[in-house]
């Protein structure tokens, strides 16, 4: 499904809200599909299922997943996407991480751009093929 970065700082039940919205945006996960339970899921990724629960629940309370009961957890079939102020605070946040590393290896910024240009076309390739 996606894979979570032990060494990232972003807390892991955070990468697994970016991973699942990544997904239903990208169209691998279709609006009424169902989501692993939170067990399976934690049992994939090697994680608490704690920290899935939790994942879930931010973005079910988001509008991105619906959970029925007694049937389990689906993306919503309308499911909301982050307003501009929120897109906008992520992708600060994450470019504020990536500009330090490339930083801190000594790159210019045209090659930065193209290692994330390149990184970006990648991700969407891979999913859209498992889609």
């Amino acid at each position: 499904m996606f894979d979570i970065n032990p060494s990232d700082p972003a807390p892991i039940w955070k990468q697994i809200e970016e991973g699942l919205r990544r997904l239903i945006t990208l169209g691998t996960l279709q609006p009424g599909e169902s989501v692993p339970s939170v067990r399976d899921l934690a049992r994939d990724l090697r994680v608490n299922p704690n920290t899935v629960a939790r994942a879930y629940q931010r973005l079910s309370d988001a509008g991105v997943l619906a959970v029925r009961r007694g049937e389990g957890t689906y993306v919503a079939d309308e499911p909301t996407r982050p307003n501009r102020a929120h897109r906008t605070e992520v992708l600060r946040d994450a470019a504020n991480r990536y500009a330090s590393a490339a930083l801190s290896v000594g790159v210019q910024l045209d090659e930065a751009v193209a290692v994330l240009e390149a990184s970006f076309d990648k991700l969407v390739a891979v999913h859209r093929r498992k889609g």
